[in-house]
């Protein structure tokens, strides 16, 4: 009787193969009994190596984020785990039909399970590297809107991105060659069904709900691929339209600089520019008070703050809005001049300032991280620094904002300029129910529960200020405080319906542009002069293109000749002296960093404000202070030649540009 050869290699995984044995006659000799224990070992780490996929993702979770699975409970373990289930099956399919022994099929599995792997896990990686969470469909969503700044995120973080997708590329390669060592099914019906169901199984991927936001209660390449069918879904319906958002800036190198004394006992005295979110001016106490509904805490920390009680900001989209405060150009100037210009931060370095950027705000809402990734900081911190759990809009708790600043400016070496950025006050706005002082408050926006909602945001104003006030309470308990001037606004404001838009980025009217905005310079900060300047521009009109130039002002860098190719285009004045402004100043939500949904715009001379929107048919004349609300339309002959001027600068009213 011929007794069969027994190859180890070539012993099918599935046990139902044709030809496959499933006993081992007593028959056999030696050789054949060691080849049969060979074959039974080459079938284990077979399942092994499909089964390795799901533990590697598994491992690279609990690396970067293992703490928080262990605190998952009750909904999120089961979503976890189904998860788990449906990332096994998709990598196991895609390699198990990978590891075919022949055929086209088995090359393009291989090259969608290296490809899926290498995108899915490595961008994971990067983006917990950048923003402490992972990408999940919100995020891929708002990124196709701007693929321009993607790409350029991705060339000025080039390096990273390879560190973090070579890991997933070398190991998905690895696999293919060992399921090639030792899966390798044979032509059976069930590895027929495999190559049919791998396919489907990234259909499944795309399609099948998952946990992705706050918590993600979901593996990562879970996460990503639910991400990928969102955004394929919607690049197949209605191409979503393009936007403009801030990029990587190109700032030159500045020349070394010396502070000039203004004359002042504190001769370097440090600045603490203070922006919070979305507060209107009629939100704040920004004049000192003896009964401050709104803003008590910060109106009891800074008791003799100089007042700026018509300030206006350019625009009432933050993106924006950064840019100009911090460059001190108008929101008009081009995207290459609005990402190439120095801002506070370059300046402050350049004259041997420390300097600091803090924020509450999400680094990934619109690009925030590109834009001020570079800045010459020794101390910067974003939402997911603070919460890797931080809500896209909302950011991290204000408080935790406060906490880090309580640490990190002691370590600042004097003298300073630092931001401190505060962000719980955008929409949805972040309330405590133990601090509600504004009844009825509902967060619906519902046009009948308008009233309801604005009171629901001034609770959020009213939280925020507790967290502000106590860290301006801080900081003027510090050795340093006495020497410390505070420069406090908001970024803009908010409307609620009173022009029939609700939110803000919709108008440049005055609930959405009329900011806070006050200066708390302690004794000897200040020259005589200049206390006299700043208190006689109470009631002036001003704008957030006047304070940068106020800012540099403070830190004795206003008259460095270095600087001056730089200053020349700013247009805002230094409010530690006398103003005079006869031309107009530009107001726009549609920018070189942010484009808009809805087109809106105008100018401002004086108490005049000239406005449209993209339904305008006509432009609006308003006087800001004889009409406080905006309610009597004067005709745009009555602001004289700033129609003619804003129509040559945006090209003609909102709604007829094309």
């Amino acid at each position: 009787m011929r007794r069969e050869s027994v190859s180890a290699t070539n012993y099918p995984l599935d046990p139902s193969a044709e030809g496959a044995r499933t006993s081992e006659p007593a028959s056999l000799g030696p050789k054949s009994q060691k080849l049969r224990r060979l074959a039974r070992a080459r079938r284990r780490i077979a399942w092994l190596v499909l089964l390795a996929p799901v533990v590697l993702v598994l491992a690279v979770d609990i690396w970067i984020r293992g703490g928080r699975l262990l605190d998952l409970r009750g909904k999120h373990v089961a979503s976890y785990a189904g998860a788990i289930v449906e990332s096994a099956v998709l990598w196991g399919l895609l390699l198990y039909s990978a590891s075919s022994r022949r055929g086209a099929v088995r090359w393009i599995s291989a090259s969608l399970f290296v490809l899926l792997a290498t995108v899915t896990l490595g961008i994971q990686i990067y983006f917990q590297r950048c923003y402490s969470t992972y990408v999940n469909l919100d995020a891929l969503l708002f990124a196709t809107s701007f693929s321009e700044s993607v790409v350029g995120h991705l060339r000025a973080d080039g390096g990273n991105l390879v560190s973090a997708i070579a890991p997933p590329l070398v190991c998905a390669a690895a696999l293919v060659v060992a399921a090639r060592r030792f899966v390798r099914p044979r032509q059976t019906r069930s590895s027929r069904v495999a190559r049919i169901l791998a396919p489907l199984a990234i259909v499944f991927g795309f399609l099948i709900p998952c946990s992705y936001r706050t918590v993600q209660a979901s593996t990562p390449d879970v996460i990503y691929l639910h991400a990928m069918g969102g955004v394929i879904k919607q690049i197949t319906g209605l191409r979503p339209p393009e936007h403009v958002r801030p990029g990587l800036r190109t700032p030159p190198q500045l020349p070394g600089a010396t502070a000039i004394p203004s004359g002042a006992r504190v001769t370097r005295p440090n600045v603490l520019f203070v922006i919070t979110e979305s507060v209107r001016a009629d939100a704040h106490c920004t004049a000192p008070t003896d009964d401050c509904p709104f803003s008590p805490a910060t109106n009891a920390a800074a008791r003799k703050r100089f007042p700026l009680l018509q300030m206006r900001s350019n625009a009432s989209t933050t993106a924006i809005s950064l840019a100009v405060l911090w460059s001190g150009l108008p929101p008009t100037a081009s995207r290459e001049d609005l990402h190439g210009y120095p801002l506070l931060f370059d300046y402050a370095n350049a004259a041997g300032y420390d300097t600091a950027y803090w924020t509450s705000h999400h680094m990934m809402f619109a690009n925030s991280r590109l834009y001020v990734q570079d800045l010459p900081t020794s101390h910067q911190t974003g939402a997911t620094d603070l919460d890797p759990l931080a809500d896209m809009d909302l950011g991290a708790r204000d408080e935790l904002l406060t906490e880090r600043i309580r640490k990190d400016i002691r370590e600042m070496r004097e003298p300073f300029f630092a931001v401190a950025h505060y962000g719980n006050t955008h929409i949805p706005y972040r309330i405590d129910p133990e601090h509600a002082p504004f009844q009825p408050a509902q967060d619906s926006k519902a046009p009948e529960d308008n009233e309801a909602y604005r009171n629901y945001y001034l609770d959020a104003v009213h939280l925020q200020d507790r967290t502000i006030g106590e860290m301006l309470r801080f900081v003027r308990e510090q050795p340093f405080g006495e020497r410390t001037i505070v420069v406090f606004t908001s970024d803009h404001g908010e409307s609620f319906r009173e022009h029939g838009q609700l939110g803000h980025t919709g108008a440049v009217l005055d609930e959405e542009i009329h900011v806070p905005a006050w200066i708390d310079a302690p004794e000897g900060t200040l020259t005589e002069a200049e206390v006299a300047a700043l208190a006689s521009h109470r009631e002036s009109i001003l704008f957030h293109t006047d304070l940068a130039p106020t800012i540099l002002d403070m830190l004795g860098l206003e008259r460095e000749a270095g600087f001056s190719r730089w200053y020349g285009a700013m247009i805002g004045k230094s409010l530690l002296g006398p103003i005079e402004r006869t031309e107009p100043v530009p107001l726009t939500n549609c920018s070189g960093v942010w484009g808009c949904a809805f087109r809106n715009w105008g100018m401002m001379r004086g108490n005049l404000k000239l406005e449209a929107r993209e339904w305008d048919t006509a432009w609006h004349c308003y006087d800001v202070l004889a009409d406080p609300k905006e309610l009597r339309d004067l005709g745009a002959a009555a602001c004289g030649d700033m129609a003619a001027r804003a129509e040559a600068l945006h090209g003609g009213l909102p709604g007829l540009v094309k």
